[in-house]
């Protein structure tokens, strides 16, 4: 691999790792299989790089990185096992040395819930939700990495963002409109 290349893969997977790794755990909800998601990601990329035409190094990261989890998905589907959220991820003990460790608990149980809502909403719905209030992408930059239109776009948000205060209305819970609240 010629040096400047490898300089390029270097700099793009250490800025966009850690971000990727979050995306791929609130699909799965398991840090075993986002970080496994993460190094098949790259190494997908690693070998599509001379395909790449150049777009944003962005969108094109995460396309590779759902298509991955898409391929995961159906792998294990196949086998009748889709590990939708690791429980035990969430019985860590999490004090800050900072604030008030009552609201740090509830701040954490209000993240915890909606992601136990956003487990329960379509994958298509989650994905784009995430991009949108998690990693702040444009809707330009969501179309480009879903593959689909600007118009497609808004209406998607529109959509799961309707699903999710259903969802949030029917078991009793009170989020702002983008559910942001306790999102980290």
């Amino acid at each position: 691999m010629k040096k400047q290349r490898k300089d390029d893969l270097e700099t793009v997977y250490l800025a966009y790792a850690k971000p990727l790794y979050f995306y791929l755990l609130k699909l799965t909800g398991s840090d075993s299989i986002a970080e496994e998601l993460v190094q098949e990601t790259f190494y997908r990329a690693t070998l599509s790089l001379d395909l790449y035409d150049g777009r944003q190094v962005k969108s094109w990261l995460y396309k590779v990185a759902r298509n991955t989890y898409m391929d995961e998905w159906r792998k294990r589907k196949r086998w009748k096992w889709v590990p939708l959220y690791d429980y035990l991820s969430n019985s860590e003990e999490y004090v800050s040395p900072y604030g008030v460790p009552e609201e740090d608990l509830l701040n954490q149980e209000k993240s915890g819930e909606i992601q136990d809502i956003s487990l329960l909403l379509p994958e298509n719905y989650r994905t784009i939700l995430y991009l949108r209030e998690y990693e702040e992408f444009s809707y330009e930059e969501i179309a480009e990495t879903l593959e689909i239109t600007l118009d497609q776009v808004k209406v998607t948000i529109h959509r799961a963002r309707q699903r999710f205060k259903q969802l949030a209305d029917r078991l009793g819970k009170d989020f702002d409109r983008s559910g942001k609240d306790g999102m980290e």
